[in-house]
């Protein structure tokens, strides 16, 4: 029997956290059925428009944007490209004629996943954090199938919806067989010290950058050595810091390409508490301290954090305390062995293995639906 072809939407970016989520969808989607055709949405002048064509699919982007909460004055022009984006979205549609609509977050994916519904195109919502945001809240009645990383979202969700399936992760980090070896040499460390490793998501984080450079002759004279992704804004800034002091423990770079061997070799990870990066240091059972951002819709990301925090599989420090507390935290607990063995234990509990896997099936199966 023929495979059928399906054709399928993915909307959504902003950040690596929806994007390599999305990207991993794709991939696991085309496993099952290598003729399926995609069409990635995002928003222009984000992320996803330089990573979605590298990882080899095709994307347009819509001018849709964020709302100023501040100045409400200055969300004229943000309608104005609201109303541009579900018209683009609607001539995409209409083009491509999806069998499905796929909506990893971000700001592309409300007007795309609501146009599809109004056009009969079964959707899929993709709701990565403990607290749902607004859109998918409004999107979710629409949809054929939400797929969540943790209990109780029956709170935002139509329960009946609702699939526990966990967050898609970055498939190099689980694919490959890391030497140790290999990886310390890749960064000139030392396999005797302790290590820890810093990422402040793939934009960088400014509090986590300024905690780090305050600290850094408390690191070296304790002879622990750190990882530091800093993101390429906040680069040039960490590396005067480090020129300025003798630390040659310390490695810094904007963006890290192997976090295989980065994570590999992490005593613990210092890092933001978006979802995505919860759900691989919950498969790849890492010792955590969380710095929620303060920065994103609803707080989610201290809703994330406490989300492991109260099953006592990680640490956390708030944003406001970072630049006084981060860095003695981490000191402690690096050399805290049966803490970290703790955390690593409790965080491996909460993991999901074929995530990506899981959510492809369900996407083709609402695919399947469309009449």
């Amino acid at each position: 029997m023929k495979q059928k072809k399906y054709r399928v939407i993915v909307s959504g970016g902003g950040t690596g956290g929806h994007i390599f989520p999305a990207v991993s969808i794709a991939n696991a989607i085309k496993d099952i059925y290598p003729s399926t055709e995609f069409l990635f949405v995002g928003a222009l002048g984000r992320m996803e428009m330089e990573k979605v064509p590298a990882a080899g699919y095709k994307i347009i982007g819509l001018p849709v944007r964020g709302f100023n909460r501040k100045n409400l004055f200055k969300n004229i022009s943000v309608v104005k490209d609201l109303i541009k984006s579900l018209f683009l979205a609607r001539k995409a549609i209409k083009e491509f004629n999806p069998d499905v609509a796929v909506g990893v977050g971000g700001y592309a994916s409300g007007p795309t996943l609501k146009i599809a519904s109004m056009m009969g195109i079964p959707t899929v919502i993709q709701e990565q954090n403990s607290y749902a945001g607004v859109t998918n809240k409004l999107l979710a009645s629409k949809a054929e199938a939400i797929c969540v990383a943790y209990d109780n979202m029956e709170r935002f969700f139509p329960k009946d919806k609702i699939v526990l399936t966990g967050n898609p992760v970055r498939q190099t980090l689980t694919e490959n067989n890391i030497s140790k070896e290999e990886a310390f040499n890749y960064f000139n460390l030392d396999s005797k010290k302790k290590t820890i490793l810093v990422i402040g998501g793939s934009l960088g984080a400014r509090t986590i950058n300024q905690s780090i450079a305050k600290g850094l002759n408390y690191f070296q004279k304790e002879d622990i050595q750190v990882i530091w992704q800093t993101g390429a804004n906040y680069y040039d800034n960490a590396k005067k810091e480090l020129d300025n002091s003798n630390t040659p423990n310390i490695k810094a770079m904007p963006f890290i390409s192997r976090m295989d061997f980065a994570y590999s070799i992490a005593d613990i990870v210092i890092s933001r508490a978006g979802a995505s990066s919860i759900s691989e240091l919950c498969l790849l059972e890492k010792a955590a301290i969380l710095v929620p951002s303060p920065n994103v819709a609803e707080d989610h990301q201290t809703k994330n954090a406490m989300a492991l925090v109260n099953k006592d599989a990680a640490v956390m420090v708030a944003d406001a305390n970072a630049q006084t507390s981060l860095v003695d935290t981490a000191i402690r607990l690096v050399s805290n062995k049966s803490k970290v063995s703790l955390l690593k234990d409790n965080i491996s509990k909460l993991a999901f293995n074929n995530a990506a896997r899981k959510i492809a099936q369900i996407v083709i199966e609402c695919a399947s639906k469309k009449v």
